[in-house]
Protein backbone atom coordinates (compact mmCIF):
# COMPACT_ATOMS: atom_id res chain seq x y z
CA UNK A 1 0.00 0.00 0.00
CA UNK A 2 0.99 3.31 -0.74
CA UNK A 3 0.56 6.11 1.85
CA UNK A 4 0.83 9.82 -0.07
CA UNK A 5 2.18 12.39 2.28
CA UNK A 6 -0.62 15.17 2.93
CA UNK A 7 2.27 17.85 2.29
CA UNK A 8 6.40 17.91 1.53
CA UNK A 9 8.27 17.30 4.65
CA UNK A 10 11.03 19.41 4.98
CA UNK A 11 13.84 18.69 7.25
CA UNK A 12 17.37 19.63 7.30
CA UNK A 13 20.88 18.06 8.56
CA UNK A 14 23.75 20.03 7.97
CA UNK A 15 26.03 18.27 10.99
CA UNK A 16 27.06 14.76 10.30
CA UNK A 17 27.55 12.08 13.19
CA UNK A 18 25.23 14.14 15.49
CA UNK A 19 20.96 13.25 15.67
CA UNK A 20 19.56 16.70 14.87
CA UNK A 21 16.02 16.43 15.96
CA UNK A 22 14.76 18.25 13.00
CA UNK A 23 16.30 15.57 10.90
CA UNK A 24 14.31 12.95 9.40
CA UNK A 25 13.94 9.89 11.34
CA UNK A 26 17.31 11.25 13.10
CA UNK A 27 19.38 10.31 9.98
CA UNK A 28 22.54 11.90 9.11
CA UNK A 29 24.47 13.00 6.37
CA UNK A 30 28.02 15.14 6.13
CA UNK A 31 28.32 18.94 7.06
CA UNK A 32 27.43 20.67 3.96
CA UNK A 33 24.02 18.52 2.84
CA UNK A 34 20.56 18.53 3.53
CA UNK A 35 18.48 15.55 3.86
CA UNK A 36 14.37 15.63 3.73
CA UNK A 37 11.54 13.60 3.38
CA UNK A 38 9.41 13.81 0.19
CA UNK A 39 7.28 10.70 0.12
CA UNK A 40 5.80 7.37 1.42
CA UNK A 41 6.20 4.33 -0.30
CA UNK A 42 5.78 1.18 1.19
CA UNK A 43 8.32 -1.74 1.24
CA UNK A 44 10.08 0.42 -1.09
CA UNK A 45 13.19 -0.90 -2.91
CA UNK A 46 15.17 -0.09 -6.39
CA UNK A 47 14.45 3.66 -7.69
CA UNK A 48 15.34 4.94 -10.58
CA UNK A 49 14.20 8.59 -11.77
CA UNK A 50 13.11 10.08 -15.08
CA UNK A 51 14.71 13.06 -17.17
CA UNK A 52 11.72 15.37 -15.86
CA UNK A 53 12.54 14.86 -12.20
CA UNK A 54 9.44 11.98 -11.22
CA UNK A 55 11.15 8.80 -9.19
CA UNK A 56 9.71 5.54 -10.37
CA UNK A 57 10.09 3.33 -6.50
CA UNK A 58 10.28 -0.75 -6.81
CA UNK A 59 8.52 -2.08 -3.93
CA UNK A 60 8.14 -5.89 -2.42
CA UNK A 61 4.54 -5.80 -3.42
CA UNK A 62 2.73 -6.29 -6.48
CA UNK A 63 3.30 -2.62 -7.61
CA UNK A 64 5.92 -0.23 -8.93
CA UNK A 65 5.04 3.28 -7.76
CA UNK A 66 6.03 6.93 -9.09
CA UNK A 67 6.94 10.63 -6.81
CA UNK A 68 5.86 12.95 -9.27
CA UNK A 69 8.24 15.73 -9.58
CA UNK A 70 10.63 14.56 -7.55
CA UNK A 71 13.49 16.70 -8.38
CA UNK A 72 10.90 20.14 -7.74
CA UNK A 73 7.20 20.21 -5.39
CA UNK A 74 6.84 16.18 -5.12
CA UNK A 75 3.45 15.37 -5.60
CA UNK A 76 1.64 12.43 -3.36
CA UNK A 77 3.33 9.08 -4.47
CA UNK A 78 0.84 6.47 -6.63
CA UNK A 79 0.99 2.96 -8.51
CA UNK A 80 2.31 3.36 -11.84
CA UNK A 81 2.21 -0.05 -13.01
CA UNK A 82 1.15 -3.32 -11.40
CA UNK A 83 2.37 -7.18 -12.01
CA UNK A 84 0.65 -9.91 -10.42
CA UNK A 85 4.13 -10.98 -10.13
CA UNK A 86 5.28 -10.09 -6.50
CA UNK A 87 7.45 -8.57 -5.84
CA UNK A 88 8.13 -6.12 -8.34
CA UNK A 89 11.25 -4.89 -6.65
CA UNK A 90 13.64 -4.04 -9.81
CA UNK A 91 12.83 -1.04 -11.78
CA UNK A 92 15.20 0.66 -14.45
CA UNK A 93 14.19 3.40 -17.28
CA UNK A 94 15.82 3.77 -20.42
CA UNK A 95 14.65 5.81 -23.06
CA UNK A 96 11.10 4.84 -24.36
CA UNK A 97 10.89 1.76 -21.87
CA UNK A 98 10.44 0.90 -18.11
CA UNK A 99 11.73 -2.46 -17.40
CA UNK A 100 10.56 -4.34 -14.47
CA UNK A 101 12.22 -7.32 -12.19
CA UNK A 102 9.72 -8.94 -10.46
CA UNK A 103 9.89 -12.60 -8.60
CA UNK A 104 9.14 -14.66 -11.86
CA UNK A 105 9.85 -12.73 -15.06
CA UNK A 106 11.11 -9.52 -16.45
CA UNK A 107 8.48 -6.86 -17.91
CA UNK A 108 8.68 -3.53 -20.31
CA UNK A 109 6.07 -0.80 -20.21
CA UNK A 110 6.13 2.05 -22.81
CA UNK A 111 7.17 5.05 -21.84
CA UNK A 112 6.83 8.83 -22.39
CA UNK A 113 8.15 11.88 -20.74
CA UNK A 114 5.94 12.45 -18.15
CA UNK A 115 4.17 9.16 -17.84
CA UNK A 116 2.75 9.16 -14.36
CA UNK A 117 0.85 5.94 -15.36
CA UNK A 118 1.32 2.76 -17.43
CA UNK A 119 0.37 3.77 -20.29
CA UNK A 120 -0.01 -0.30 -21.34
CA UNK A 121 -0.28 -3.39 -19.26
CA UNK A 122 3.23 -3.92 -18.50
CA UNK A 123 4.33 -7.30 -20.84
CA UNK A 124 6.12 -10.02 -19.72
CA UNK A 125 9.49 -10.33 -21.94
CA UNK A 126 11.61 -13.15 -20.49
CA UNK A 127 11.36 -15.73 -17.63
CA UNK A 128 12.97 -16.32 -14.35
CA UNK A 129 12.47 -18.67 -11.76
CA UNK A 130 10.99 -21.08 -13.83
CA UNK A 131 10.52 -23.42 -11.12
CA UNK A 132 7.78 -21.70 -9.67
CA UNK A 133 9.21 -22.27 -5.69
CA UNK A 134 9.87 -19.45 -4.00
CA UNK A 135 12.73 -19.94 -1.21
CA UNK A 136 15.45 -17.17 -0.40
CA UNK A 137 16.21 -14.06 -2.60
CA UNK A 138 13.13 -13.27 -4.56
CA UNK A 139 13.87 -10.12 -5.78
CA UNK A 140 15.12 -9.49 -9.49
CA UNK A 141 17.21 -6.28 -10.20
CA UNK A 142 17.61 -4.73 -13.82
CA UNK A 143 19.86 -2.90 -15.87
CA UNK A 144 20.21 -1.79 -18.90
CA UNK A 145 23.29 -0.92 -20.71
CA UNK A 146 25.08 -0.68 -24.21
CA UNK A 147 22.23 -1.94 -25.62
CA UNK A 148 21.60 -4.84 -23.20
CA UNK A 149 19.15 -5.83 -20.40
CA UNK A 150 20.75 -7.43 -17.73
CA UNK A 151 18.85 -9.26 -14.40
CA UNK A 152 20.74 -10.08 -11.22
CA UNK A 153 18.63 -13.38 -9.84
CA UNK A 154 19.57 -14.60 -6.43
CA UNK A 155 20.29 -17.75 -4.92
CA UNK A 156 17.35 -20.41 -3.45
CA UNK A 157 19.65 -20.76 -0.57
CA UNK A 158 22.54 -19.82 1.47
CA UNK A 159 24.91 -22.40 0.49
CA UNK A 160 23.97 -24.97 -1.66
CA UNK A 161 25.36 -26.78 -5.61
CA UNK A 162 23.10 -26.99 -7.84
CA UNK A 163 20.98 -24.12 -7.21
CA UNK A 164 16.49 -25.05 -7.92
CA UNK A 165 16.99 -24.06 -12.08
CA UNK A 166 19.69 -22.62 -14.24
CA UNK A 167 18.48 -19.03 -13.90
CA UNK A 168 19.64 -18.87 -10.43
CA UNK A 169 22.60 -17.55 -8.51
CA UNK A 170 23.15 -15.41 -11.91
CA UNK A 171 23.04 -12.38 -14.05
CA UNK A 172 21.55 -12.82 -16.53
CA UNK A 173 22.03 -10.51 -20.02
CA UNK A 174 19.55 -10.55 -23.23
CA UNK A 175 18.27 -8.57 -25.85
CA UNK A 176 16.11 -5.09 -24.79
CA UNK A 177 12.88 -7.68 -26.14
CA UNK A 178 13.96 -10.00 -23.67
CA UNK A 179 14.85 -12.61 -26.39
CA UNK A 180 18.50 -14.36 -26.26
CA UNK A 181 18.71 -14.72 -22.44
CA UNK A 182 22.01 -16.38 -21.49
CA UNK A 183 24.15 -15.70 -17.87
CA UNK A 184 26.76 -13.19 -18.13
CA UNK A 185 27.68 -14.28 -13.81
CA UNK A 186 27.50 -17.64 -12.30
CA UNK A 187 27.59 -19.12 -9.21
CA UNK A 188 26.95 -15.35 -6.99
CA UNK A 189 25.24 -16.27 -4.25
CA UNK A 190 22.67 -12.28 -4.48
CA UNK A 191 23.98 -9.57 -6.54
CA UNK A 192 20.88 -7.25 -5.77
CA UNK A 193 22.23 -4.01 -6.67
CA UNK A 194 23.11 -3.36 -10.13
CA UNK A 195 24.40 0.04 -11.25
CA UNK A 196 26.08 1.39 -14.47
CA UNK A 197 28.81 3.84 -14.27
CA UNK A 198 27.68 6.55 -17.21
CA UNK A 199 31.47 7.79 -17.29
CA UNK A 200 32.30 3.96 -18.44
CA UNK A 201 29.03 2.43 -19.10
CA UNK A 202 30.43 -0.34 -16.68
CA UNK A 203 27.54 -2.44 -15.08
CA UNK A 204 28.67 -2.81 -11.26
CA UNK A 205 26.82 -5.27 -9.36
CA UNK A 206 26.81 -5.53 -5.30
CA UNK A 207 26.39 -9.04 -3.97
CA UNK A 208 26.26 -10.12 -0.87
CA UNK A 209 28.34 -13.37 0.42
CA UNK A 210 27.37 -16.18 2.28
CA UNK A 211 26.48 -16.60 6.00
CA UNK A 212 27.93 -19.78 8.27
CA UNK A 213 31.51 -18.44 7.53
CA UNK A 214 34.24 -17.34 10.12
CA UNK A 215 32.36 -14.38 11.85
CA UNK A 216 33.25 -11.36 10.22
CA UNK A 217 33.19 -13.30 6.55
CA UNK A 218 32.98 -13.02 3.57
CA UNK A 219 33.34 -9.39 3.02
CA UNK A 220 30.20 -7.87 0.45
CA UNK A 221 31.82 -6.87 -2.74
CA UNK A 222 30.99 -4.17 -5.56
CA UNK A 223 32.71 -5.27 -8.54
CA UNK A 224 32.65 -4.18 -12.59
CA UNK A 225 30.92 -7.27 -14.35
CA UNK A 226 30.84 -6.66 -17.75
CA UNK A 227 33.79 -5.45 -18.40
CA UNK A 228 35.10 -9.10 -17.63
CA UNK A 229 35.26 -11.29 -20.29
CA UNK A 230 33.54 -14.34 -20.97
CA UNK A 231 30.94 -15.60 -18.25
CA UNK A 232 32.15 -14.63 -14.89
CA UNK A 233 32.15 -17.55 -12.27
CA UNK A 234 32.40 -16.10 -8.73
CA UNK A 235 32.81 -19.73 -6.88
CA UNK A 236 29.92 -19.44 -4.63
CA UNK A 237 29.83 -21.26 -2.47
CA UNK A 238 33.19 -22.68 -2.54
CA UNK A 239 35.26 -19.69 -2.78
CA UNK A 240 35.22 -16.11 -0.93
CA UNK A 241 37.34 -12.99 -0.87
CA UNK A 242 40.82 -12.83 -2.02
CA UNK A 243 40.24 -16.63 -3.44
CA UNK A 244 39.74 -18.01 -0.27
CA UNK A 245 38.62 -21.83 -0.39
CA UNK A 246 35.33 -21.96 1.62
CA UNK A 247 35.08 -25.85 1.57
CA UNK A 248 38.15 -28.09 2.17
CA UNK A 249 39.80 -29.13 -1.49
CA UNK A 250 38.00 -26.18 -3.86
CA UNK A 251 40.06 -24.85 -5.85
CA UNK A 252 40.11 -21.06 -6.28
CA UNK A 253 42.40 -20.10 -8.61
CA UNK A 254 40.15 -18.51 -10.78
CA UNK A 255 37.65 -17.17 -8.99
CA UNK A 256 37.73 -12.91 -9.82
CA UNK A 257 38.58 -10.78 -7.05
CA UNK A 258 36.62 -7.66 -6.30
CA UNK A 259 37.37 -4.24 -7.09
CA UNK A 260 35.52 -2.84 -3.60
CA UNK A 261 35.22 -4.97 -0.51
CA UNK A 262 32.42 -3.60 2.55
CA UNK A 263 32.47 -5.78 5.81
CA UNK A 264 30.73 -9.11 6.24
CA UNK A 265 26.73 -8.76 6.15
CA UNK A 266 26.14 -5.30 5.27
CA UNK A 267 24.25 -6.62 2.37
CA UNK A 268 24.28 -4.29 -0.51
CA UNK A 269 20.90 -3.59 -1.83
CA UNK A 270 21.23 -0.65 -4.09
CA UNK A 271 24.11 1.44 -6.08
CA UNK A 272 24.40 4.53 -8.33
CA UNK A 273 27.14 6.45 -9.65
CA UNK A 274 27.15 10.07 -9.55
CA UNK A 275 28.19 11.70 -12.54
CA UNK A 276 31.28 13.45 -13.76
CA UNK A 277 29.88 16.50 -15.21
CA UNK A 278 26.69 17.42 -13.48
CA UNK A 279 24.79 20.05 -14.84
CA UNK A 280 22.04 20.46 -12.23
CA UNK A 281 21.29 22.96 -9.39
CA UNK A 282 21.88 20.96 -6.95
CA UNK A 283 25.17 19.32 -8.04
CA UNK A 284 27.15 17.52 -5.20
CA UNK A 285 30.90 18.87 -5.13
CA UNK A 286 33.50 17.44 -7.04
CA UNK A 287 34.68 15.14 -4.53
CA UNK A 288 31.90 12.96 -4.95
CA UNK A 289 32.16 13.15 -8.54
CA UNK A 290 32.27 9.96 -10.45
CA UNK A 291 32.28 7.79 -7.28
CA UNK A 292 29.50 5.35 -6.37
CA UNK A 293 26.98 4.96 -3.47
CA UNK A 294 25.91 1.67 -1.99
CA UNK A 295 22.74 1.01 -0.50
CA UNK A 296 23.57 -1.23 2.74
CA UNK A 297 20.51 -2.69 4.38
CA UNK A 298 22.30 -3.65 7.16
CA UNK A 299 22.35 -7.42 8.35
CA UNK A 300 19.84 -9.90 10.63
CA UNK A 301 23.13 -10.85 12.40
CA UNK A 302 24.11 -10.35 16.28
CA UNK A 303 25.09 -7.59 17.05
CA UNK A 304 23.24 -5.73 14.03
CA UNK A 305 25.43 -4.29 11.52
CA UNK A 306 23.76 -0.92 10.91
CA UNK A 307 22.32 0.00 7.26
CA UNK A 308 23.85 3.23 5.66
CA UNK A 309 24.29 4.59 2.52
CA UNK A 310 28.25 4.26 1.41
CA UNK A 311 30.06 6.47 -0.72
CA UNK A 312 33.08 4.81 -2.84
CA UNK A 313 35.62 7.49 -4.57
CA UNK A 314 35.97 6.07 -7.80
CA UNK A 315 38.63 6.93 -10.90
CA UNK A 316 36.51 5.59 -13.79
CA UNK A 317 36.17 2.03 -12.84
CA UNK A 318 38.98 2.07 -10.14
CA UNK A 319 38.14 2.74 -6.61
CA UNK A 320 40.69 5.48 -5.95
CA UNK A 321 41.67 3.28 -2.44
CA UNK A 322 42.61 -0.34 -3.47
CA UNK A 323 41.36 -3.44 -1.33
CA UNK A 324 42.98 -3.55 1.98
CA UNK A 325 41.98 -7.91 2.81
CA UNK A 326 42.87 -7.18 6.74
CA UNK A 327 40.34 -3.58 6.50
CA UNK A 328 37.41 -3.89 4.55
CA UNK A 329 36.60 0.08 5.50
CA UNK A 330 39.18 1.24 3.57
CA UNK A 331 37.32 2.07 0.70
CA UNK A 332 34.58 3.98 1.78
CA UNK A 333 33.17 6.22 3.78
CA UNK A 334 29.98 6.71 5.49
CA UNK A 335 27.19 8.99 3.33
CA UNK A 336 24.09 8.51 5.26
CA UNK A 337 23.86 7.09 8.69
CA UNK A 338 21.65 7.03 11.45
CA UNK A 339 19.12 4.21 10.57
CA UNK A 340 20.46 2.24 13.33
CA UNK A 341 20.49 3.57 17.18
CA UNK A 342 23.01 2.86 20.16
CA UNK A 343 20.57 0.18 21.34
CA UNK A 344 20.48 -1.56 17.89
CA UNK A 345 16.77 -0.13 17.40
CA UNK A 346 16.49 0.65 13.52
CA UNK A 347 14.29 3.55 11.93
CA UNK A 348 15.07 2.96 8.61
CA UNK A 349 16.68 0.73 6.17
CA UNK A 350 18.65 1.94 3.61
CA UNK A 351 17.21 -0.07 -0.33
CA UNK A 352 17.59 1.97 -3.48
CA UNK A 353 19.41 4.67 -4.77
CA UNK A 354 18.56 7.26 -7.23
CA UNK A 355 20.34 10.38 -8.79
CA UNK A 356 18.19 12.85 -10.64
CA UNK A 357 18.49 15.22 -13.29
CA UNK A 358 18.92 18.26 -11.36
CA UNK A 359 21.87 16.21 -9.22
CA UNK A 360 19.44 15.42 -6.10
CA UNK A 361 20.98 11.92 -5.03
CA UNK A 362 17.67 9.66 -3.73
CA UNK A 363 17.13 6.91 -0.85
CA UNK A 364 14.31 5.01 -0.17
CA UNK A 365 13.98 2.62 2.90
CA UNK A 366 11.42 -0.43 3.34
CA UNK A 367 11.25 -0.20 7.09
CA UNK A 368 9.83 3.06 7.01
CA UNK A 369 8.65 3.39 3.55
CA UNK A 370 10.60 7.07 3.49
CA UNK A 371 12.01 8.52 0.49
CA UNK A 372 14.85 10.72 1.41
CA UNK A 373 16.43 13.28 -0.77
CA UNK A 374 19.44 15.00 -0.39
CA UNK A 375 21.11 18.20 -1.77
CA UNK A 376 24.24 20.35 -1.06
CA UNK A 377 23.16 23.32 1.50
CA UNK A 378 23.06 25.76 -0.89
CA UNK A 379 25.07 29.50 -0.05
Amino acid sequence: MVRPLAALIVLALTLAGSANADAPLGLTVPPGFTIEQIATVANARELAVAPNGDLFVGTESDSVSIVPDAEGTPGAAHVFARVDDRPVAGVWLDGDTVYLGAQFGIYRVPYQSGDRLAREAPKKIASVRPSGIARDHITTTVAVANGTLYASVGSSCNACVPDLDATRATIQMMHLDGSGMTPKVIHVRNAIALAVNPATKTVWAGIAGQDELPHGHPYENFDAISIRPGVVDYHWPLCYENRKPARPGADCTNAPVARVVLPAYETPIGATFYPLDPHGRYAFPAGYRGGAFVALHGSWHTPLVPPRVAFVPMNGDTPRTPVDWSDPSKQWREFVGGFQKADFTRVARATGVAVGPDGSLFVSDDQSGAIFRIRPVKG
